[in-house]
């Protein structure tokens, strides 16, 4: 059997630091010129105006975007007072403008009303976002001058602290760490709301993912330089601390087709995710059922490490 098109033999992560402007759907179309390879993911989008932490997966590595998109995110955030848009960033429209109270340009009142947010509530997402109502994408009918109403989802915000304050564009710099599914766009419309006055967002960084961070990811223009002397492999980030999963060693003939492994491997609980691994190499991940580990996703021996 011939291979298939545009499959090669590349299985890794990367971690790419993206700029702003392109989409993440650039960046991985990007990927796939510079490797050749079709299969190209990646673990959480990242809108136009962000930059920062994009972890792109390559080959079947893109079967463990579930697992790398289910970590919480860090991000550094500008959001400006005054005015809200239709996107809640500064992409959008102003839909509507409010004065800005003196008082919320001054630290104790910006430190208060992040407090705020902090914990698990209901977000209600930004009607221009990817999420899709009846099988279509919220984003493309709101651009279609289709009204849009997005139910409320939960989120948690871990953390929300003040970096600064820049007075003179009425502009606060936030430290976010937040849940998975959470719209910082959203969390600057409703700070606005809160305030008794409006805002968007008008900068984005995603600053980390789990445990990787933007300080170990490649610009683009990097990883097109080193892809073109050295290829691609090279720049493959480690999986094993990228999933914070435990981990269980156990040879490749042991998970070869997805065999069952003993439960008495792994001392934790039921239903939990488990790295397979040896000689420091993922092999597969497996879910811990009450008799047996099973296999959710088995790499091809030789997978990047």
């Amino acid at each position: 059997m011939s291979p298939r098109r545009g499959a090669t033999d590349l299985a890794g992560v990367l971690l790419i630091d993206k700029p702003a402007g392109p989409t993440s759907h650039d960046v991985v179309a990007t990927v796939r010129r510079l490797t050749g390879e079709r299969r190209i993911g990646h673990a959480g989008t990242l809108d136009p105006l962000a930059t920062g932490l994009l972890v792109v997966l390559v080959g079947p590595y893109t079967r463990l975007e579930r697992y790398l998109s289910a970590s919480d995110k860090e991000y550094e955030a500008g959001i400006a007072f005054g005015a809200e848009t239709d996107t809640d960033d500064a992409e959008g429209t102003v839909v509507r403008t409010a004065d800005v109270p003196e008082d919320l340009l001054d630290r104790s009142t910006a430190v208060r009303l992040l407090a705020g947010v902090q914990g698990t509530h209901e977000q209600r997402p930004p009607a221009y976002s990817a999420i899709k109502v009846g099988g279509r994408v919220a984003h493309r009918d709101a651009r279609a001058g289709v009204a849009v109403e997005l139910d409320p989802r939960p989120v948690t915000i871990h953390e929300a602290e003040l970096i600064g304050i820049d007075v003179g564009h009425a502009r606060w710099d936030v430290r976010f760490r937040v849940s998975k599914g959470t719209y910082v766009r959203a969390l600057a419309r409703d700070l606005g709301r809160a305030a008794g006055s409006a805002a968007h967002l008008v900068a984005l960084r995603r600053t980390a993912a789990g445990p990787a961070s933007v300080a170990d990811a490649f610009t683009l223009d990097d990883l097109a330089s080193r892809a073109q002397e050295h290829g691609v492999e090279p720049l493959f980030a480690d999986p094993l601390p990228l999933l914070g999963l435990p981990v269980v060693t156990a040879s490749p003939t042991e998970v070869a087709d997805g065999r069952p492994l003993p439960r008495d491997r792994f001392p934790g609980a039921d239903g939990a995710a488990v790295a397979i691994a040896h000689g420091g190499a993922l092999l597969a991940i497996y879910r811990a059922a009450p008799e047996r580990l099973a296999a959710e996703v088995v790499l091809p021996r030789g997978a990047a490490a």
